[in-house]
């Protein structure tokens, strides 16, 4: 299974005016998702840094991804990937809303 995952708000904590270098990690998330990634799922990381200002967050995601001990296969920056469940702070089930 190919799981994705946002990043803030779903496995650190949200920060405002993009002061990415202060978010907090959530232990007991990274935590599930490295169980899944031992147990052979695919795990993508997605997130919108940058999105709006354009501005390159990789190099410092990567690092925050290292330094909390997240094991994942793929970080996708500004775009949306493909992927068997999504989960992300902002999303809702389409079948929820219609």
């Amino acid at each position: 299974m190919i799981y994705v995952f946002d990043v803030d708000g779903t496995i650190c904590s949200l920060v405002s005016g993009d002061r990415y270098d202060l978010a907090k990690p959530m232990p007991e998330r990274i935590k599930k998702i490295n169980s899944l990634y031992d147990n052979g799922h695919k795990i993508k990381m997605f997130t919108a840094r940058g999105a709006t200002t354009g501005k390159d967050w990789t190099d410092l995601t990567k690092n925050q991804l290292l330094k909390w001990g997240l094991k994942y296969h793929e970080l996708i920056m500004n775009s949306k990937p493909e992927g068997d469940l999504f989960i992300d702070d902002k999303a809702i089930n389409a079948q929820d809303f219609f």
